[in-house]
Parts: C-alpha cells; sequence; structure tokens
C-alpha cells in the first residue's frame, strides 16, 4: 500500500529497507532517545532487521499498520509512523511517528500524520486516533496541533522512559478535524 501526499508518501516496509532504515535510525538517535525506548545507544542491524521483518505480519495480523516515510522527490527515506494500539470494538488506534534528524523541522511529520489519519479513517474505519507523548517532546506537540490534532490533556503516568512512569499529553483527531 502507497499513500501519497504533497511532499512524501508513506508506503508499507519492505526487506530492501532494512538497511536504509537502519542508517536513518542511527543518523537519528540522539534526538529519538529521549522519547523513543526502541533507540537506544546500542541499536543494531538486527534490530532494525527484526522491527523490518516483522511489518507484514504485523499488518497481516491487523495489529499494527506501519509504513516508510518517504521523500516524492528522490525516494530517500525520512522517517517512520504506523498506527498501533488498535481497539477495534471502540473504533480506535494510536499513530507513532519518527522523523529523520535531516529531514526535521521541515513538515514532514505533519504532512505524514494527516496521511495515516485519512487512511486509519477510510481505510480501517476508525472513528478516533490518539497521539501520545511525553510532556517534554515539545516536537510532537508541534506536529500533532499543527496536524489538527485536540489537545486533551497531560495523563498522569502514562509513558515509560528511562525505566520510570512519566507524564504524557494525549492528542486526538476524529474524522471531522481533518
Amino acid at each position: 500500500m502507497r499513500i501519497q501526499g504533497s511532499a512524501i508518501g508513506l508506503r508499507q516496509f519492505t526487506r530492501k529497507d532494512i538497511l536504509t532504515f537502519y542508517n536513518a535510525v542511527r543518523e537519528s538517535l540522539d534526538s529519538l532517545r529521549p522519547f523513543l525506548p526502541w533507540a537506544h545507544a546500542a541499536y543494531s542491524m538486527e534490530d532494525a532487521r527484526g522491527w523490518v521483518e516483522s511489518r507484514p505480519r504485523a499488518w497481516e495480523d491487523a495489529d499494527e499498520y506501519s509504513f516508510i516515510i518517504y521523500s516524492l522527490a528522490d525516494g530517500r527515506i525520512l522517517g517512520g509512523m504506523g498506527i498501533n494500539q488498535l481497539d477495534i470494538l471502540n473504533g480506535r488506534g494510536n499513530i507513532g511517528y519518527w522523523v529523520r534528524t535531516s529531514a526535521q523541522g521541515r513538515g514532514v511529520a505533519t504532512e505524514g500524520t494527516r496521511l495515516i489519519a485519512g487512511f486509519g479513517f477510510e481505510q480501517l474505519g476508525l472513528s478516533r486516533l490518539e497521539i501520545v507523548m511525553l510532556t517534554t517532546n515539545d516536537a510532537s506537540r508541534r506536529v500533532a496541533e499543527k496536524a489538527g490534532a485536540q489537545f486533551e490533556g497531560v495523563q498522569r503516568n502514562r509513558l515509560r522512559a528511562d525505566g520510570q512512569p512519566r507524564d504524557a499529553c494525549m492528542y486526538s483527531l476524529i474524522p471531522g478535524d481533518l
């Protein structure tokens, strides 16, 4: 599956992405590590391989819908995003995203959030998408706001960071927000 926007596209992972995905993560560890537990200092090619190779099964099982974010201009991998933590009974899912350091600050995550939200509402039939981030993650908060998500408050001890429970901001999108 491919979804195209004006400057970026979203597509499913393939085995061919392992090396370029690994390089994008390694480039970005300093900016990702404070917020994403999987972005640890020892992130390895095997970590990247395991993630990329697990994506088709997660898609088939309807557990997670993960996408590569890529540049429409040159095909370069710009990051990743997905819808996970699906609650089909209540029509809800969670959007997660990250953008490689060299592509940050250019609207990549904002455009991607709008694209993936459309996929969640139109293709998956969801009625609510949540975006949750640590209260200290100002960049992700800006993305959620620019994408049209509504701030719903701070949730105490919602996420773990550095092995400790931390407060998180809750944003949501519903179909009328797009």
